[in-house]
């Protein structure tokens, strides 16, 4: 620390040690070892203060960002010496010291402890300051004071707003009045300063705030002082808008008539201040939408100095004489300079885009009115305005665009292409407005142009195919004009890329000849940007060229010469940027491709390249991708030069640690087998299969999968190989079957593996040895094990892959099944190999009639009593499954036995939701009605399980029939018992799948009478209905999407806490509540978090968040008695979670911590430790998984 004593040694009067010195006590100050003593604080603090006024600027700059670091390091006293000194400095005559001083009080404010910390210091040190501040900027006597002071305030509301409580009405009392000054400057930065304000301060003070602002709107003072209170409107309510929304009804109006004043500045900010509201109060807003909308296509075309008629002829003129009468213009008395109208057309077009943008309810509206104004006005002549209306239509192009996604499959389609059919009659008068501008000198509306193009292109893919010949000339102008920026060509290149993308090739084979050089020009364009964008066009061009796919007329031989030249410079180019390699090498990868027989001599050095480019580790993944391409091409090129050292290079990638760079290479190899086959030796083969095996493995089943492809591949073009190797991959591949992972596409790609083995004949592993390994662990297990000794999964997989074997065998396979059938008998086997056989029956007897096996029947009706659940509900799939390959047999048979004996009932159902959901449709018939009448006698059992079972099979059963059985299911409803009612609730939640189905329509019919039961009086049949709610909002929100107006408050009112539901039950000699209302109440928080993924535009969110922070508060009334059973403790939490689980995501909205409820809210949740410590764990949860899985959505 002596280093300070250095400084106030006057001997070091010369400037270069004082700012030497003071730099290196910023320097020490900054470490976080060093410790002051109060001496030393007092020293250093003073030293500062002092250097402050020095008369050399530098040592100033750094004395002021010493201020920094130290308010962390000094006392709390000390702090506020400071803070005097420069609230003191504030106020002096010196200019130099008065910046200097407010950028230290704002250094000073920055570094201050957040209150949370607890600290006293920030709220000590705000008061002295804002004391202060507010003195400085009530004495209007220095502006430059005033606007200093005013700025600093802004900073610690902004900051600090919370702590200073106390001070809020004098902040307030001190600011209204600057509203007035004289000095425009003060006024705009006490409007900044109380949009801080307003975040913080209490209901009163923003009440006042807001009186005071609609009396001084009413009394209209001076147009001056009115428009400043007009944006002053608009700044609170961009800040804190949900705040002034109750406020608005009395706004409104005066804004309204404001707009009629003939004052263009008072007119910009009346437009700016209704922006705001748009998007901050969206529901206040709601009557108001019209209206504002009206103004604003007026005033879109204000433009009242200027004569728009009679354009078309203009322009001819213009171009005979011009620049003659330009200069006469400026001797008139008026000149454009004075001309602000175009401020009131751009504020105007930003409120459109405000109004477009928040409300996708109104779209049609929009098409109707506003689209056709907006496309009247692309010829506005001022270059900012027109950015704006461009903006504001590209916000319409991007609300139109149909979502794309499965939650709004075709079952959706019916309301959303009204929009599209208006975009599409109104494209040629958008064509028609633009495509002279293209040509224009203004770069600026150029670019507006083409990213407007680029948008419709893009969500009306074709509209532009008939007026490509319109386009063609300006994109040319746009990539071959000198004077274009670069970001122009990039513009006008991507937006090249998209149209060639979206439409279909033959419209563009006329203009190819025009197109391609300024294209080519580009390759070669010094700017890498311009060349990445260029070489990707270009290899969509070649596409366009000499599609593939179908004959076309067009020859694309002669333009051979002008694209591969320019690519083939770039691919050679070893230095140059990353992205221009990886795009060359791709573009070159599609010209082979789709003209390689055109290239002649130049193809094989072409492909040497490539070879190069494997090897190295930046490019080799595209150059794998881009092989994968060229082997794929039916032009048959030839890659023999290439293949010899290329093929051990593509076998190393199988080792390299790069998962995408394995499956491209697995890709690439499979593609090569196949289609090259005469040229691969033998040996460049086992280099390969070396490295498969350790690819094979339950950690990564997708490389597994396609591993295993590839195998399979190699079984059908390379069966000697596969011998040779089997072994070590089977070993794999056992393991794989046996492991509990194994489902869906991998599972497959080994059924297809086992069938291509059993079907090449130098096999060294034939039918009988792949099913003895397969089920070994099975047969292993013993008979004394009375447990499953592998993964339920591993059974399923294992009995599949021995039913496709013996399919690919069909002279092994009977004998295979009854092996298995006698297993089922003996009673040797233990459940493991019972199960195993059943299921492997049940795969088999899906497909092949197995009556042949006389006593197959009796054997599994004798397995329903055994005394093994896994056993028994094996023996139920199996008993489904065989009936749905021998229907007449078995069905009959099956209800019978549902009548007549009830002890097993609950598994003969199962049977026959298996043989609903696996028959096809019209070999059920027959049987619908013999099938329906048994289930409807069962449908008010009082076993839960067994109704839901009945209720699963009348779902699954209506989808055979629907517009004969939907109707009757709805009959139900009014009738009977509460029981029927809650089984043909949950039956239609059955019918409801995640693709598209015929029923579909019916549904969305009547879904609405079936969710009526979610008002009915029975607590579990809401129950049921909230769960039908929850899986048509996951799986197919377009059934319910307008529904929700009605469904919504039902929904809402199944969250509150019901205290009839809650009782005491005496267990011995204790007592505790048990809350039925519980599992209600969670069903509905999930059906609350479905909607927000699938339904978020439909909502009320501030309606929607009120529930949700009712949630939260619930389980806290209802703390479990201290004596109460710890289940019930994880029930609430069950709630607690779901609730949270829909804040979670609602704080993944953008912008949503702007808004003060949730700040609140989440504040709320920090507060409470345990509440805080679940709402971590559920942010991690959903941050692990992918957002469709994060839920259980049964």
């Amino acid at each position: 620390m002596h280093l300070c004593l250095h400084i106030s040694q006057s001997t070091f009067s010369l400037c270069p040690f004082r700012f030497m010195a003071t730099n290196d006590l910023m320097m020490e100050l900054q470490k976080d070892s060093i410790k002051l003593d109060e001496d030393s604080e007092k020293k250093v603090v003073k030293m500062l203060l002092k250097l402050l006024e020095d008369k050399n600027g530098e040592v100033q700059n750094l004395a002021v960002k010493c201020l920094g670091p130290l308010v962390g390091k000094v006392k709390e006293y000390q702090v506020e010496t400071i803070v005097d000194t420069l609230c003191t400095n504030m106020l002096s005559d010196k200019e130099q010291l008065r910046d200097i001083s407010s950028i230290g009080l704002k250094t000073v404010i920055a570094e201050l402890p957040p209150a949370a910390t607890g600290s006293t210091m920030t709220a000590n040190v705000c008061k002295k300051i804002t004391a202060q501040l507010t003195g400085a900027i009530g004495k209007q006597e220095d502006v430059s004071v005033q606007l200093e002071a005013l700025d600093i305030l802004s900073d610690m509301l902004s900051r600090l707003g919370g702590t200073l409580h106390s001070f809020h009405s004098n902040i307030l009392t001190c600011l209204l009045p600057q509203l007035t000054s004289p000095r425009l400057a003060v006024r705009k930065r006490a409007i900044i300063a109380l949009g801080h304000l307003v975040l913080t301060c209490s209901g009163s003070i923003f009440s006042e705030l807001t009186e005071h602002l609609l009396a001084e709107l009413k009394r209209n003072e001076s147009t001056s002082t009115t428009r400043t209170y007009i944006q002053c409107v608009a700044g609170i309510s961009r800040q804190a808008g949900h705040r002034i929304g109750e406020h608005l009804e009395k706004i409104i109006p005066l804004i309204v008539q404001y707009c009629n004043v003939d004052d263009d500045e008072l007119r910009e900010y009346c437009f700016q201040a209704f922006e705001s509201f748009v998007r901050r109060c969206p529901k206040e807003m709601d009557p108001h939408i019209s209206s504002v909308m009206g103004l604003c296509l007026k005033y879109i075309t204000f433009d009242p100095n200027y004569n728009y008629d009679n354009e078309e002829e203009e322009e001819e003129m213009m171009e005979t004489e011009n620049g003659e009468d330009e200069e006469q213009e400026s001797d008139d008395e008026y000149s454009d300079d004075d001309d602000i109208s175009w401020k009131v057309r751009r504020a105007a077009a930003k409120c459109l885009e405000a109004i477009v943008s928040s409300r996708h309810d109104l779209l049609q509206d929009f098409y109707t009115t506003l689209s056709p104004a907006l496309i009247s006005r692309f010829k506005e002549r001022e270059e900012n305005v027109k950015a704006d209306i461009f903006n504001a239509y590209i916000s319409l192009l991007k609300q139109t665009l149909p979502t794309q996604s499965w939650l709004h499959s075709s079952g959706a389609s019916g309301k959303d292409d009204v929009p599209l059919t208006m975009l599409q009659n109104q494209v040629p008068n958008i064509i028609k407005a633009l495509h002279k501008q293209l040509k224009e000198k203004s770069i600026k509306s150029r670019q507006g142009c083409f990213s407007l193009l680029t948008e419709l292109a893009s969500v009306l893919p074709g509209c532009l195919a008939d007026h490509i010949p319109a386009l063609i000339p300006g994109i040319v102008f746009s990539l071959a004009d000198k004077s274009s920026s670069s970001n122009m060509r990039i513009d006008t290149l991507s937006f090249l890329h998209v149209l060639l993308c979206n439409h279909q090739p033959e419209v563009f084979h006329p203009h190819v000849k025009a197109l391609l050089p300024s294209v080519v020009t580009c390759i070669g364009d010094p700017f890498y940007k311009i060349t990445s964008e260029a070489l990707l066009v270009t290899q969509q061009l070649v596409k366009v060229i000499r599609p593939l796919d179908k004959a076309y007329t067009f020859d694309a031989k002669p333009y051979v010469k002008d694209l591969f030249p320019g690519t083939l410079k770039r691919l050679k180019a070893a230095d140059i940027d990353q992205e221009v390699k990886e795009r060359a090498i791709s573009c070159m990868g599609q010209i082979i491709y789709n003209l390689g027989d055109h290239l002649s001599t130049d193809l094989q050095p072409t492909l040497k390249i490539f070879l190069e480019r494997l090897k190295n580790e930046i490019t080799r993944l595209t150059t794998v991708k881009a092989l994968t391409l060229i082997a794929s091409s039916p032009l048959k090129i030839d890659l023999r030069p290439i293949l010899g050292e290329g093929l051990p290079i593509l076998a190393s990638f199988l080792r390299k640690n790069q998962r995408a760079l394995k499956l491209s290479t697995l890709n690439a190899l499979d593609i090569l087998v196949k289609n090259y086959s005469d040229s691969l030796k033998p040996a460049m083969i086992e280099a390969v299969l070396t490295e498969l095996p350790v690819l094979i493995t339950e950690n990564d089943m997708h490389v597994s999968q396609v591993t295993i492809m590839f195998l399979t591949t190699l079984a059908k073009v390379y069966p000697s190989c596969i011998s040779k190797i089997s072994g070590s991959v089977l070993a794999e591949i056992f393991q794989l079957v046996h492991s509990p992972l194994l489902q869906g596409g991998a599972l497959n790609a080994i059924i297809d593996f086992f069938q291509a083995l059993v079907l090449t004949k130098t096999a060294a592993v034939g039918y009988p040895e792949l099913v003895k390994q397969l089920t070994a662990p099975v047969y292993s297990s013993g008979s004394a094990g009375a447990s499953l000794t592998l993964h339920k999964q591993a059974y399923h997989s294992i009995a599949k892959c021995v039913a496709a074997l013996s399919s690919a065998c069909p002279k092994e396979a009977p004998a295979t099944v009854s092996q298995f059938v006698q297993d089922v008998k003996s009673p040797k086997s233990g459940p493991a190999v019972q199960v195993l056989a059943f299921l492997f029956l049940a795969e088999v007897g899906r497909t092949t009639n197995l009556s042949a096996q006389r006593e197959l029947r009796t054997v599994i009706l004798e397995a329903f009593s055994s005394p093994s659940e896994e056993v028994k509900s094996a023996a139920s799939y199996a008993l489904g499954n065989v009936s749905v390959g021998n229907l007449k047999e078995y069905l009959p048979f099956m209800l019978k036995e549902i009548g007549s004996q009830p002890k097993r009932q609950y598994l003969l159902l199962h049977s026959l939701k298996e043989v609903i959901s696996c028959s096809p449709a019209d070999s059920l018939t027959p049987y619908v009605e013999d099938i329906w009448a048994l289930l409807f006698k069962h449908c008010e059992c009082a076993e839960e399980g067994t109704r839901s079972v009945v209720a699963e099979c009348l779902g699954k059963l209506a989808l055979v029939n629907p517009a004969e059985l939907l109707p009757r299911l709805r009959k139900q409803l009014s009738a009977g018992s509460p029981h029927a009612r809650s089984t043909v609730v949950t039956a239609i939640k059955f019918t409801i799948t995640d693709q598209p189905q015929p029923i579909d329509a019916l549904l969305k019919g009547c879904i609405g009478d079936f969710l009526q039961t979610l008002q009915d009086p029975d607590l579990n049949v809401r129950r049921v209905a909230l769960a039908l709610f929850n899986s048509a909002a996951h799986n197919k929100p377009s059934l319910i999407r307008d529904l929700l107006n009605s469904v919504l408050p039902s929904l809402y009112n199944e969250t509150k806490v019901r205290r009839e539901l809650i009782r005491e039950v005496e267990m011995g000699p204790f007592k505790h509540t048990v809350d039925d209302g519980l599992d209600v109440r969670k069903a509905a928080f999930e059906c609350m978090y479905t909607l927000l993924e699938s339904c978020l535009d439909r909502l009320d969110i501030y309606d929607y968040l009120n529930h949700v922070e009712d949630g939260l508060k619930d389980h806290y009334d209802i703390r479990v008695k201290a004596g109460s059973v710890k289940q019930e403790f994880e029930k609430q939490d069950e709630l607690k979670r779901s609730a949270m689980r829909a804040v979670a995501a609602l704080l993944t909205i953008p912008e949503v911590e702007k808004s003060p409820a949730m700040a609140e809210f989440s504040s709320q949740i920090r507060s409470s430790p345990e509440m805080a410590s679940l709402f971590e764990s559920i942010q991690k949860d959903s941050a692990s998984l992918p957002t469709s899985e994060s839920m259980d959505m049964s």
